[in-house]
């Protein structure tokens, strides 16, 4: 980055049920001519899991690269929600929308005046179980018997692939005390992003993510990985599905958020929905 200009940005908070809670965002909706390099930068300056750049708008839509502090994603939830809204709230875009990643096309819905973002993610695809039940749980902190035994563990994508993990129930998941290096060596394994473990709940599923890198050694609202464990809940007739989910995540690194969760459909032709609560805390500009 050269010369001397000013690069807005907005702050956001997504999956959160109010200000200062769920997931982080830094959304850039006029990057300009900055390059790869200079976008990496801006994402590990502001340190927040994603940083988004909206490099073209259409009549349909608008296309976005998403970055974390490891480089660029295919596809990411909570940014495509808080991008939506940043584009939306703004009147940038007509609601609903397409967003363009490399992943493929996402349709967005934004309602301004509820604070609140949905998108539909890409069809999910079911690919492998993982047998090694005794590394993963170790790879987390617990113990085989802390896993349960009637579902699989199983790679779930809608645009990236979450291992999913069940766990026996809430006390276990909170017992969870991953490290990146445990976790990294069954992401390479499954050819999975991440590790998201879940335990039913009276009112639903609480899910934790755990990531292969200490850029993100865990995530508070994940929508890349609450679509598949949707998808996932589905298709094993868990936690009430097919139909609505609320997946609470985040308790643990005191960002507390919320993911609601629609599936429609049998294996083969699921539709997955993934929405929340979108709000703006603050804007700012780079000096570059």
């Amino acid at each position: 980055m050269s010369g001397s200009r000013e690069l807005a940005f907005r702050l956001l908070d997504v999956f959160a049920p109010s200000p200062y809670a769920g997931n982080q965002l830094c959304v850039v909706p006029e990057p300009g001519d900055l390059d790869d390099d200079a976008m990496l930068t801006i994402t590990r300056e502001i340190a927040f899991s994603e940083t988004t750049f909206v490099t073209s708008v259409d009549p349909d839509g608008y296309s976005v690269r998403i970055f974390t502090p490891d480089g660029e994603l295919p596809f990411a939830g909570h940014p495509t929600l808080g991008t939506a809204f940043v584009m939306v709230s703004e009147g940038r875009v007509p609601s609903p929308a397409t967003q363009h990643v490399k992943a493929g096309d996402i349709p967005v819905e934004v309602d301004p005046s509820s604070n609140e973002a949905w998108m539909t993610q890409l069809p999910p695809v079911f690919g492998m179980t993982f047998g090694d039940r005794e590394a993963v749980a170790r790879a987390i902190g617990l113990e085989p018997g802390d896993l349960r035994d009637d579902v699989p563990l199983q790679v779930v994508s809608t645009g990236l692939p979450p291992l999913i993990v069940p766990v026996r129930d809430l006390a276990t998941l909170r017992r969870a005390r991953p490290a990146p290096s445990s976790v990294a060596p069954i992401c390479e394994a499954a050819e999975a992003e991440e590790i998201y473990a879940f335990a039913q709940t009276d009112d639903g599923v609480t899910a934790r993510f755990f990531g292969p890198t200490v850029a993100i050694p865990e995530d508070p609202a994940t929508g890349s990985a609450a679509g598949p464990l949707g998808a996932y809940l589905s298709r094993y007739g868990l936690a009430g599905m097919p139909g609505r989910v609320l997946i609470r995540q985040g308790e643990q690194v005191g960002r507390p958020s919320e993911l609601h969760v629609e599936v429609a459909g049998a294996d083969g032709s699921m539709t997955v929905r993934v929405g929340g609560g979108v709000h703006v805390v603050g804007k700012g500009s780079f000096a570059l």
